[in-house]
């Protein structure tokens, strides 16, 4: 599945804010963020290096799996919605990211209310590509204009 990367970069003044609330995470070898399926506590923003971000299917084949890079919020629908995190998160060897809990995330949003705006474009943004990659995997004759 070809899943555009970029969906999941959010703006600098987002970044900027939750950078104050978060605790720095630097990695030395690969690093488990969250698996699939695990309860959302927080969300990850990567500064640098790369996270490999997986699904699997109920029969535990790969569905998908993207690198994405710095700027990129890692956890965040999971966060919002109060669901389990839809993919599995591993950070690479040599990534730096923060972490925000999820009560400073609360925190930050209320505090600013137009950063929820920003939010919502990294979500949509992430919808966007989600169909699309969806739309990649249909053959040509079952699409309908």
């Amino acid at each position: 599945m070809n899943f555009d990367p970029s969906a999941f970069i959010a703006d600098s003044e987002l970044i900027e804010a939750l950078e104050k609330r978060s605790i720095e995470v630097s990695c030395d070898g690969e690093y488990l963020l969250f698996r699939q399926g695990d309860p959302p506590v927080g969300l990850f923003i990567l500064n640098k290096g790369e996270v490999t971000l997986s699904m699997t299917s109920p029969e535990g084949d790969e569905a998908l799996s993207i690198q994405v890079t710095s700027g990129a919020l890692i956890g965040l629908p999971g966060l919002i919605g109060n669901e389990p995190y839809t993919l599995t998160a591993l950070a690479g060897d040599g990534a730096r990211l923060s972490f925000v809990t999820r009560e400073d995330f609360n925190a930050v949003m209320l505090s600013d209310p137009k950063l929820s705006l920003k939010v919502l474009q990294v979500l949509a943004a992430e919808v966007r590509a989600a169909r699309q990659a969806t739309l990649d995997l249909m053959p040509s004759s079952a699409r309908v204009d």
